[in-house]
C-alpha cells in the first residue's frame, strides 16, 4: 500500500483505523489495493464456481477542505473526501447462469460530518455529494464496500452469453424454450463509458464540489 501527497506524508495510512478529519484537513492522499475476500458482503455475490474468487480493486482516496458557512454564521473548512475504486469480480449471468466478470469504475465525493443529526440534515436532492459521519477511527474499507455494492448492476449479465442454460432451452415446464441466446428477452440497455476514475483526482483541487458544469 502506497500514500503519496504534495505534504510530508507521515506515518502509512492504516485504511481500517485513521483519523478522517485529520486526513482532509491535512489535505492527504493514500492510494492500495483491497481483494474481495476482505469484503464478506461482496464475497456473498461472487458465484462459488466463478473462475477466480478472490479478485483486487485498487482505491484512491484524496482529502481537502472547502471554505463553507458555519451554523455561527462564519466561513470555516468543510471536511471532504473523494474515493475512487477501480477492478473487476465475477459475479452469476441471470440470462445464462454461467458466472462472468463484471467490471466496476466508482467515483465519489462526501462531505464529511460529525454526527448522524447532521448527516440527516443535508439536502437529499444533491447528486454531486454525499454524506458521510468522520470518525478518528475510519474504516475506509467498509466506504469501499458500500461503494461496490451500489454500483452492482440490477441483472447482473453478460453482453453475449456463451451457451443458453438448459432451463431456457427446454422451458420450466419441459415446454419446449429458445432456440438462440439471441431469442431471449432482454431489456435495452444503455452502453456505460469507461472511466479511469483516478484520472478525476489529478483535477482535485480545481474541481471542488461546489463546481458546476
Amino acid at each position: 500500500m502506497t500514500e503519496h501527497s504534495g505534504k510530508p506524508a507521515g506515518a502509512e495510512l492504516n485504511p481500517r483505523d485513521f483519523d478522517l478529519f485529520e486526513f482532509a484537513r491535512s489535505e492527504r492522499e493514500a492510494a492500495g489495493v483491497v481483494r474481495v475476500s476482505q469484503l464478506p458482503r461482496m464475497l456473498n455475490e461472487v458465484p462459488a464456481e466463478a473462475p477466480d474468487r478472490d479478485t483486487a480493486f485498487t482505491w484512491q482516496a484524496a482529502g481537502f477542505t472547502e471554505q463553507e458557512l458555519q451554523d455561527n454564521g462564519t466561513e470555516g473548512p468543510q471536511p471532504y473526501l473523494r474515493l475512487a475504486v477501480h477492478g473487476g469480480a465475477w459475479l452469476a449471468c441471470q440470462r445464462c447462469l454461467a458466472p462472468y466478470e463484471q467490471a466496476f469504475n466508482a467515483d465519489a465525493t462526501f462531505r464529511i460530518v460529525q454526527t448522524e443529526e447532521e448527516a440527516d440534515e443535508f439536502p437529499l436532492d444533491d447528486d454531486e455529494v454525499e454524506v458521510i459521519v468522520g470518525s478518528r477511527h475510519f474504516d475506509l474499507v467498509d466506504l469501499i464496500e458500500e461503494e461496490l455494492l451500489l454500483a452492482l448492476p440490477l441483472v447482473p449479465k453478460h453482453e453475449v452469453c456463451p451457451e443458453i442454460h438448459e432451463s431456457l432451452a427446454s422451458g420450466p415446464d419441459g415446454a419446449q424454450g429458445v432456440d438462440s441466446v439471441d431469442d431471449v428477452p432482454e431489456q435495452e440497455i444503455e452502453p456505460e463509458e469507461r472511466v479511469n476514475p483516478f484520472a478525476a483526482l489529478e483535477s482535485l483541487k480545481k474541481d471542488g464540489p461546489g463546481s458546476k458544469h
